[in-house]
């Protein structure tokens, strides 16, 4: 397996492309937007999937050319699907941001599975930012969208976000076995040992 990440719009969105190197499949995580520098990141891979953290527009709004330009899957939780087509939900509205209306395809919950040619990507439910915000994991990597950030955690003060439930989630990512790499939605990437001994929200 191979990651790239690339920094994406005005508001510094990592964005990720998960590749499958035995079969050239490749998801990506969350689309900011719809550019020659996002074709040019995903490259000749076969894009088989759009796997969305949650529905807030900064993450979505490329959404709707890349699934039509490579045919691939968005994946979202249930909670976070009715933010791909209200821009009021996706906060689009308040931000004078564009809001491409787009479908899911598949609708994920705590523990599926998704299979990524010989990849496995395992979806592990993480609410507080938003209500369905998810985190996906694949071999030695998280990526965690707005939830967990470098010695910080996603605002919880949107609609559907919950102080509580981030706290819990954060508790969850803690408590998972051994090191990994952490892909965040925003700011820099880190580790998960690194931000257990120094996040003070994992305290």
């Amino acid at each position: 397996m191979k990651v790239i990440s690339e920094k994406f719009g005005s508001m510094d969105n990592n964005c990720s492309l998960i590749i499958d190197e035995k079969t050239n499949q490749s998801a990506l995580v969350d689309c900011n937007e719809f550019s020659q520098k996002m074709i040019d990141m995903i490259g000749d891979t076969n894009l088989k999937y759009i796997l969305l953290t949650h529905g807030h527009f900064d993450h979505i709004i490329g959404v709707k050319s890349v699934k039509e330009k490579y045919g691939a899957q968005v994946v979202i939780s249930k909670e976070d699907e009715p933010m791909l087509n209200s821009a009021k939900l996706s906060l689009a509205v308040f931000c004078n941001a564009p809001q491409n209306n787009v479908d899911a395809d598949i609708i994920v919950k705590d523990g599926d599975e998704i299979t990524l040619g010989k990849t496995k990507i395992k979806v592990m439910a993480t609410p507080g930012h938003t209500s369905g915000s998810v985190c996906y994991i694949a071999e030695n990597c998280i990526f965690s969208g707005d939830t967990l950030f470098y010695c910080s955690c996603g605002r919880t003060d949107f609609p559907s976000g919950s102080p509580e439930q981030m706290m819990s989630s954060l508790q969850k990512l803690k408590a998972l076995d051994g090191d990994y790499k952490v892909y965040t939605g925003h700011n820099n990437l880190t580790t998960l040992d690194f931000e257990r001994k120094n996040n003070p929200y994992m305290k």
